[in-house]
């Protein structure tokens, strides 16, 4: 990739459609598809609109580039670290406005900044990186899959999400087989079939042999219930690509909610885990938008419960329990689900915090009707849920102790 015209003076001809075409080229290796097209676009706009201030520029930037919700978090992290660097868009805003306006305070990282920074400022094919010698004894130090397991998604590099991809199709997934109400022929003499007996007894030919049947042992159902809205985006496409993985041992039925709530189950049975994810972005038209978690968890009730409840499902709820309005009917609605199903496992990336508390009105009305909280952050969160779903039990996961805790 080119380095940056972060150098240029701004009143040099060219500057300024130098660093757009750099920008979207960023933008294209952090994961937003732009062509060719989208860059001749963002020019035009930018010279029939013009911009007088940071915000003008970013609006017609992103009218131009974000086609989806969600990339939209990639491209603010993109427009802050490219732009705002070496103060390249104030010194653009002044050549063609009478006053330059004031520096902007620096704001805290957020989440996806380091997969953005890595596209923006990487090097280029030419320019081989430099990688420091470390003389450290092995007792001391650890393997980078051990640092990858323990690092947070919403931390990770591109790279680094491609690679926990990869691990995440390595898991152990939970081998928890139980035996259901119905029966199948087998060869041990467990149980006599007499139906099948009687009919071999019709056929000519001597003495009645007897048939057996057993119990069919099968894994119970998993059903998905995944917050989609902005604050868990960073981490609900790889907690997809993880029940994606978990749907090949398993009947794994998927809901996506923001502010509505949809079934997904179809475009997660493709094959390949992208095409899962690119279809499943496509049927969730809020995604990145607000949450309503008592209405969706309401809907599900009303029209899946019973079709998807069944033999023994365990649910998996993945959301953050902020919820402001409604808590009256987020806790009806979290008894009910709790009543239907034989497990309510909640997931919350918010534990990844050692200062959590369960203070928040919505998680703690959600908190009693659930059996298990855990976090999903890393991929040893990903690990200890596939233990859960084998049935292992932790006392330091009982929601009791939450809610004493909060008292």
């Amino acid at each position: 990739m080119d380095t940056p015209v972060i150098e240029s003076d701004p009143s040099s001809g060219g500057a300024l459609a130098q660093n757009i075409v750099h920008f979207a080229r960023a933008l294209r290796e952090a994961g937003v598809p732009l062509g060719p097209g989208a860059v001749l676009d963002a020019l035009a706009a930018i010279e029939a609109a013009g911009f007088g201030d940071r915000n003008d520029f970013y609006a017609t930037l992103h009218a131009v580039f974000i086609k989806k919700h969600e990339h939209s978090l990639l491209f603010d992290q993109a427009f802050e670290i490219f732009w705002k660097r070496r103060g390249l868009l104030e010194k653009l805003i002044a050549m063609f406005s009478p006053r330059a306006p004031s520096q902007p305070k620096p704001k805290r990282a957020e989440a996806g900044a380091s997969r953005v920074e890595d596209a923006l400022f990487k090097s280029g094919p030419h320019e081989p990186k430099t990688v420091p010698s470390l003389d450290l004894d092995a007792r001391f130090t650890m393997s980078d899959k051990e640092i990858l397991r323990a690092k947070d998604f919403a931390q990770m590099s591109a790279a680094e999400i491609d690679e926990a991809r990869k691990l995440i199709d390595t898991l152990v997934m939970p081998e928890d087989r139980r035996r259901t109400r119905r029966f199948a022929p087998s060869a041990r003499r467990f149980r006599i079939d007499a139906r099948r007996s009687f009919r071999r007894s019709l056929q000519p030919g001597g003495a009645i042999d007897l048939e057996f049947r057993a119990s069919v042992v099968r894994p119970p159902p998993i059903v998905a219930l995944c917050d989609i809205s902005g604050s868990m985006s960073e981490y609900t496409r790889l907690f997809l690509h993880f029940l994606h993985a978990l749907g090949e041992t398993r009947r794994v039925s998927t809901f996506l909610f923001g502010t509505r709530l949809t079934n997904v189950t179809r475009a997660m049975r493709a094959r390949d885990p992208d095409d899962a994810l690119a279809q499943c972005s496509a049927l969730a038209v809020d995604w990145s938008g607000g949450t309503r978690i008592g209405e969706a968890l309401a809907r599900f009730n009303r029209e899946w419960a019973r079709r998807v409840l069944g033999q023994g499902a365990i649910v998996v709820l993945f959301t953050d329990g902020l919820e402001r309005d409604g808590v009256e009917q987020l806790a009806a609605e979290m008894e009910r689900l709790r009543k239907s199903s034989r497990r309510v496992i909640w997931v919350n990336p918010l534990l990844r915090f050692d200062g959590f508390s369960a203070r928040a009105m919505g998680v703690r009305a959600m908190l009693p009707h659930v059996d298990s909280f855990r976090p999903i952050h890393n991929l040893a969160s990903m690990a200890d849920l596939c233990k859960a779903l084998s049935g292992e039990r932790s006392g330091a996961r009982d929601p009791a102790v939450w809610l004493k805790a909060s008292a």
